[in-house]
């Protein structure tokens, strides 16, 4: 059996004990909350910030839990709001065991896949909430409360704050999260423009003639230009710089380190993937490429409305033409997750020009220079 299987097997016999053996009943007093959405994606993690923001500011006394994949724990040994952070990796059975430890929770939110309803339930969480109409329908069963979607088009990190009772929480400000401690490394001189041409889908990709493009005009300005990108990206920057004209730091930073590289840029430019999320955290000014992704469902929002950040994106777009998120139905989103089987070309991001990139990072260098 996988280990995958194995944490599966543990922690649905878990939560039927819970659900079989205990009276579920709404707390009254709320102690200890519980954040239940397991991704291995950076963006999605870091876009749960306003709900953690609303939670401390609606109990400001509770142990507030949140489950966090190991590669992105570093970002959190400051965390904000004074949320705990438990790592968890589902495959691995023992991640399960550890957390077991720690089981007891009188709320738990599930913002996303209603599957970890299972997962807090497992975890002896009282009473659960997540979004309804989750497809297929056993997924919301777990779920003692269901919260709808709003009818009106914002950002997922605003709606998912939604799902705490009381008003939006304060807008973000930088102070809110301390800088992980980092490794030193040697920081290229003022002023400089990070470009990352990385993303999770190749689809959401830029072409790599346009980042050298881009850098070039940059360059003229008077910034100097670095690359950066995880490991196994060298060949894209390698791709946009072929010959090696600019500094990269692909493959060869950690999170924290990629936090402190953006904390001391003039820019950051990048496709709507997770650095452009921790560019926002940390408040890097920020131009992002939005191709398949929604600059409504993926932008600043109400929480993030100070942030300096320009969208570059051509909307609507004809394909961009999905309209679930998590496997719900969401009549006003328009967003696209096809793969390359399904899509040939991402004609989305073919659509972003140079000149428009370049118009939206001068507009916002110039705001914060």
């Amino acid at each position: 059996m996988s280990p995958r299987f194995l944490s599966r097997l543990g922690i649905v016999a878990a939560a039927l004990r819970q659900r079989l053996f205990r009276r579920r009943r709404r707390p009254e007093a709320v102690l200890r909350i519980l954040v239940a959405h397991p991704t291995k994606m950076l963006g999605d993690t870091l876009l749960l910030t306003p709900l953690l923001a609303k939670l401390r500011e609606q109990h400001p006394g509770a142990e507030i839990c949140m489950l966090v994949a190991p590669p992105f724990l570093s970002l959190y040994r400051h965390p904000p709001y004074g949320v705990v952070p438990l790592p968890f990796d589902l495959g691995n059975p023992e991640s399960f065991r550890r957390l077991a430890l720690r089981a007891g929770f009188d709320l738990a939110v599930i913002p996303g896949d209603n599957r970890s309803a299972w997962l807090a339930l497992a975890l002896g969480s009282r009473w659960i909430v997540g979004f309804g109409g989750g497809v297929p329908a056993w997924k919301n069963r777990l779920l003692d409360e269901q919260a709808a979607y709003p009818d009106v088009p914002g950002t997922w990190a605003d709606m998912v704050a939604g799902l705490v009772p009381g008003p939006p929480p304060r807008p973000y400000r930088t102070a809110d999260w301390e800088a992980p401690d980092s490794s030193p490394f040697h920081l290229p001189g003022k002023p400089y423009c990070v470009l990352h041409p990385g993303a999770g889908n190749p689809l959401r990709m830029w072409d790599p003639a346009r980042w050298r493009e881009l850098a070039d005009q940059l360059e003229r300005l008077g910034h100097a230009v670095v690359f950066s990108g995880g490991r196994g990206e060298e060949p894209l920057v390698a791709a946009a710089d072929p010959d090696g004209r600019h500094l990269s730091f692909a493959g060869r930073l950690d999170l924290p380190q990629l936090w402190h590289l953006l904390a001391n840029a003039a820019l950051l430019v990048s496709p709507d993937t997770g650095i452009a999320h921790l560019g926002r955290v940390v408040g890097t000014p920020a131009v992002t490429l939005f191709g398949q992704g929604s600059p409504v469902l993926f932008g600043a929002g109400e929480f993030w409305r100070d942030a300096p950040w320009r969208p570059v994106a051509v909307d609507p777009f004809p394909c961009r033409d999905m309209n679930t998120l998590f496997r719900r139905p969401i009549p006003w989103v328009r967003r696209c997750d096809r793969t390359r089987p399904q899509c040939s070309e991402p004609r989305c991001m073919h659509a972003l020009t140079v000149d428009a990139v370049m118009a939206a990072a001068v507009s916002i260098l110039k705001e914060h220079s």
